[in-house]
């Protein structure tokens, strides 16, 4: 009976990377929805990035993140996942998450099992899978034509970006994502870095393919910050037209937007670190054929994170009117 009833949810693949996605779908694991994240495997920097080139495995750190985020467990163990050793050789800098995934893929055999046998121990509400089940590398190309490899290097290259690609071109997509997608009633892409966590994913040729010929409501949730070396000075359209540059088509009915006030000391915050508020134009968004659903969706901590309440329920809403058409 649970399974009957869980196949009646809407079906909603999530696609990014990143601390964005993360807050997003701790949100999103409380609505009635049946979820699949798909998340980046270009990330070589950290703790991720050395697992990565020293036992040959796709990055964990993104795939971790997301696993905690939907995991049903205890605070406790949470937090636990997420601690970071702060000394020993070898051990500092790694997360306890991060060498989980590395065991279980040594394990397993595969990144992919490993990823599976997480989710189980975790509780995960919904799938978790890899954009694909080898790592991919990330190379930019600046404005003034230099190309720059690797995914934390592309930031700091100190000129605007003009294109990302990645290595190898062809790389296959998990056929459970291509399924997934080809299933799904609503595909959510974002936030996250533009360049680095959100477009490496469009990049793996057919699951750009399955999200074009996709019938399902397709939402994108714009960054409330530009990012220094990645986003320096776009607006809301300068984000959308980054994605349609690079897939060649316009992918998305809604962009989900951030409107509400930044208090001005926490902007000089950012402004310090090189980073200001999205601009939302919405005339140019809206010209271009997108619908705009604009709210507060903003919370100060320590950094400006998305409200992960208010933003489920947006997206959840939108999902639930989309159904009741489809019926």
């Amino acid at each position: 009976m649970a399974q009957a009833r869980k196949q009646q949810l809407p079906r909603i693949v999530v696609i990014g990377g990143g601390t964005g996605l993360s807050v997003m779908l701790r949100g999103l694991k409380e609505k009635p929805l049946d979820i699949t994240a798909i998340v980046t495997v270009a990330d070589d920097g950290g703790s991720s990035g050395i697992l990565r080139s020293e036992l040959q495995m796709p990055p964990p750190g993104d795939i971790r993140n997301v696993l905690i985020a939907l995991a049903d467990v205890e605070p406790l163990l949470s937090d636990v996942l997420k601690y970071r050793f702060n000394s020993g050789t070898g051990l500092a800098g790694h997360s306890l998450g991060n060498l989980m995934l590395a065991a279980m893929t040594d394990i397993s055999g595969d990144f992919v099992s490993a990823v599976r046998m997480l989710s189980k121990v975790l509780a995960v509400r919904g799938r978790v899978l890899p954009a694909a089940g080898e790592a991919i590398v990330l190379k930019g190309e600046t404005v003034d034509g230099t190309i720059i490899t690797g995914e934390s290097n592309i930031p700091k290259a100190g000129q605007a970006i003009k294109r990302v690609f990645i290595e190898p071109p062809d790389v296959e997509p998990l056929e459970e994502a291509v399924e997934a997608i080809r299933e799904a009633d609503a595909i959510l892409i974002g936030p996250g870095s533009l360049y680095t966590s959100i477009i490496p994913n469009l990049l793996v040729p057919k699951l750009a393919q399955s999200i074009v010929e996709s019938c399902a409501i397709k939402m994108f949730v714009c960054n409330v910050m530009t990012q220094p070396g990645e986003t320096d000075d776009y607006a809301v359209s300068d984000h959308l037209a980054a994605v349609q540059q690079h897939i060649g088509h316009q992918l998305f009915d809604y962009v989900i937007v951030n409107d509400g006030e930044i208090p001005e000391q926490v902007q000089q915050k950012y402004a310090e670190m090189g980073a200001k508020a999205v601009h939302l134009d919405l005339d140019e968004v809206q010209r271009r054929g997108y619908k705009v659903i604009a709210d507060k969706l903003v919370l100060f901590r320590t950094y400006l994170r998305h409200d992960a309440d208010k933003l489920s329920h947006h997206i959840y809403q939108l999902v639930e009117n989309w159904m009741e058409r489809k019926r």
